[in-house]
């Protein structure tokens, strides 16, 4: 098959599909005069290509797992996927402490919106406060 009915097939673009064969993803590509030949596998290929991407994968990453021959080093893309997890989880646990920081921030803030509050630390938050009240009362 030809790339635009690979690129149909898999739902990739023929663009897309020109990267990956010239980064040896797909393993070595049959011609036909000019016209790139695909095999039916390479739907597949291609296919998961895209998966890889879409959870996060770099070509970069997937290149030694693609080893050129149609066929995914599949206990590679195993730990690969591995690493990705353990990343992700560090990134998730980044993520909930700066979610806690905020959750904080915020309180201190809604504190400080409360004019009761007269602490000193407060003042920078109650003058935006009021002047953001007062701009509301202007007429245009």
């Amino acid at each position: 098959m030809y790339i635009g009915e690979l690129a149909k097939r898999s739902g990739a673009s023929a663009r897309a599909i020109r990267l990956y064969e010239s980064l040896g993803l797909l393993g070595q590509v049959q011609r036909q005069g000019s016209y790139r030949v695909y095999r039916d596998e390479s739907v597949a290929l291609v296919q998961m290509i895209r998966q890889a991407l879409a959870l996060g994968l770099r070509l970069a990453e997937l290149a030694p797992v693609l080893n050129g021959d149609g066929e995914p080093d599949w206990d590679r893309l195993a730990a690969l996927l591995a690493q990705k997890r353990a990343s992700l989880r560090q990134e998730i646990a980044r993520l909930e402490r700066l979610d806690q920081e905020l959750i904080h921030i915020e309180a201190e803030i809604r504190a400080c919106t409360d004019l009761q509050q007269r602490s000193p630390a407060c003042e920078p938050v109650r003058s935006r406060h009021q002047q953001k009240d007062a701009s509301v009362l202007e007429t245009p």
